[in-house]
């Protein structure tokens, strides 16, 4: 199991930069100034170019780059040219949003997603495909169009649910609840459905196997068989579905707050493109993709306990 750690660490270095040098050069090379952004389009070419040499931004790609890589490697990952304020700032003010999304789509996910995968392979019969096609419509409704609908019946019609904004949940836990019930619930519901199919699949390739016509045919109870055996020997490839979904899930969220209007990770993403402000697009690039690697980190550990060959190497 160490060795499955170690070269995640090990590749987690590389990977951070080779994204990071990328994220820059595209940065760089997008249409428009961060000084043209500032000023707006009144300003002269003088005055542009004058902010951009107070800004820096007329230094070459691989002098930006470098320089701001040095104070990453430090923690710091730089000032806003918009705002003036710290990157981390900027993160940490935002990062309970995009978490309290993140997290309560994922449990949607893990709740009912496998519950149906499960119900689909051991019930069948007309329960199961019931089940089957509830998921694969559910997966095949766009976010978007199924996030307007929502707000629209149960917030504006039926005035259930607030239809925007964001209350922290040390301000009003039952607030920061309600606040979340319409994206969440929107986030959740397709990645459900794709979590519900795998888990079904691998669910029926476990029942089919030699194994489990052994135990039956030895009499074990059919439950038993079902969450000790089967359950376990899919629980790996289901795992592997669930930390893709939360990747997945991380880049919905960009959606769903300017749907909602929720000042997260997402919605910074997008004004610090359209603003042109490099130094807050290059944070959250490398915070997001932290993220992504402690998720696979924490999935390969997950299957080295469910699976002893992988427990081994």
């Amino acid at each position: 199991m160490l060795g499955v750690i170690g070269r995640r660490l090990l590749l987690a270095g590389p990977l951070m930069l080779i994204i990071s040098l990328v994220v820059f050069v595209l940065g760089s090379l997008a249409p428009g100034t961060v000084a043209g952004a500032i000023l707006g389009p009144t300003a002269t070419a003088d005055q542009i170019a004058e902010l951009n040499a107070e800004l820096g931004t007329d230094q070459p790609v691989l002098v930006q780059y470098w320089a701001w890589l040095q104070d990453a490697l430090s923690g710091d990952l730089g000032t806003s040219r918009v705002s003036g304020r710290s990157v981390v700032e900027i993160i940490s003010g935002r990062l309970p949003v995009t978490l309290s999304l993140t997290f309560g789509a994922l449990l949607i996910v893990i709740v009912l997603g496998t519950s149906i995968g499960v119900l689909a392979a051991v019930r069948g019969g007309f329960i199961g495909r019931i089940a089957e096609v509830l998921a694969v419509f559910a997966r095949g409704i766009p976010s978007f169009w199924l996030a307007l609908i929502a707000a629209l019946v149960f917030g504006v019609n039926l005035g259930w649910f607030p239809v925007s904004g964001y209350v922290p949940i040390a301000e009003s836990p039952s607030a920061w609840a309600l606040s979340l019930v319409l994206p969440v619930a929107v986030l959740g519901l397709g990645e459900a459905a794709l979590v519900a199919i795998v888990t079904r699949a691998e669910m029926l390739a476990a029942m089919r196997s030699d194994y489990v016509r052994s135990l039956r045919a030895n009499g074990y109870p059919w439950k038993r068989i079902v969450f000790k055996h089967i359950a376990k020997n899919a629980g790996g490839p289901v795992l592997t579905m669930v930390s893709l979904v939360f990747v997945g899930l991380l880049g919905g969220t960009i959606l769903m707050e300017q749907i909602f209007a929720m000042p997260g990770l997402g919605a910074q993403m997008v004004s610090a493109t359209t603003t042109h402000d490099l130094p807050v697009i290059q944070g959250l690039t490398v915070f997001y993709t932290a993220m992504v690697v402690l998720v696979f980190l924490f999935t390969d550990v997950a299957i080295a306990f469910l699976n002893p060959k992988v427990r081994s190497r």
